[in-house]
């Protein structure tokens, strides 16, 4: 007899990525599903015992503490072992950046197989979810936030992996330091910061800005405050302290010698300079 514990979510909210439906199975021996297709992405995590994964003419051994994702319109099968039959729980999943949260765990089309070493936690996750079988808004953000525990946790153990695979390419590292730059520039922050962010030793995210952008991470960020800060000067009447705070500056002066470092002259000389350039357009009564 099959133990089955089963949740279809209807609530589709959350344009991200939102729960299909999930559950939590005790199969019997050879008990199987498929060969089939679905129209959106599926997780499945042993908890216990093994089974087999057939997609694309190959057959994957899955053990406790393992799982495989199962792409849209694939055809799969899969098979509990004879002798062992497996405990999985599984996450039906759909949205717009589906794909973009699957990479991030080192998930995709070539690489369907995954390790997890919190067995416990993520069964928890789910038998959570189960409990949230209303239609409330309370049940939808519970259910929300629990998926996206779910994928932190796939994404704390799949750190490793990450690092040598494809989508941790240096150009990925470079976006996602540009990324937090563009969100944090008017923030006091320093290269060791965008270094931490992005789980990168200082020295070899210097190497690859270097490498792919010639300029190092410290001239990076200061540019891009800088080319702020020449916006609002231009833009705006706000006074020149305003505007050294609200690009990462604390300091005036500091703000006034490294505008000049890029731009050639102080800011004062440079909001005056374009007044000037303006005003020869402005039409004359």
């Amino acid at each position: 007899m099959l133990n089955i514990y089963f949740l279809e979510n209807s609530n589709r909210d959350f344009n991200d990525m939102y729960l299909c439906y999930c559950g939590l199975e005790k199969c019997v021996p050879l008990h199987s599903f498929g060969p089939a297709v679905r129209p959106n992405y599926l997780l499945h995590y042993v908890l216990d015992g093994k089974g087999y994964y057939y997609v694309n003419d190959k057959k994957y051994t899955v053990t406790r503490n393992h799982g495989f994702l199962i792409c849209p319109n694939v055809v799969t099968f899969y098979q509990a072992d004879k002798d062992d039959p497996w405990t999985y729980i599984w996450i039906g999943i759909d949205g717009n950046k589906v794909d973009y949260y699957l990479k991030s765990v080192g998930l995709d089309n070539d690489n369907l197989i995954f390790k997890s070493n919190k067995n416990d936690e993520l069964k928890e996750y789910v038998l959570e979810m189960l409990k949230h079988h209303k239609s409330t808004p309370y049940d939808a953000f519970r259910i929300e936030g629990l998926l996206y525990l779910f994928f932190s946790k796939l994404a704390q153990d799949n750190k490793k992996a990450l690092l040598n695979s494809s989508n941790s390419s240096d150009n990925t590292y470079i976006n996602k330091a540009i990324e937090f730059i563009q969100n944090n520039y008017l923030s006091p922050i320093k290269v060791t910061d965008i270094a931490n962010y992005i789980c990168l030793n200082r020295s070899y995210l210097t190497t690859i800005f270097k490498k792919h952008l010639n300029m190092t991470p410290q001239k990076f960020l200061l540019e891009y405050r800088i080319t702020k800060a020449a916006e609002l000067l231009y833009n705006t009447d706000l006074p020149i302290g305003n505007i050294a705070y609200s690009c990462g500056y604390n300091d005036s002066l500091a703000f006034s010698k490294a505008f000049k470092k890029v731009k050639g002259v102080s800011p004062k000389e440079y909001r005056l300079n374009k007044e000037a350039s303006t005003s020869k357009f402005l039409l004359k009564e």
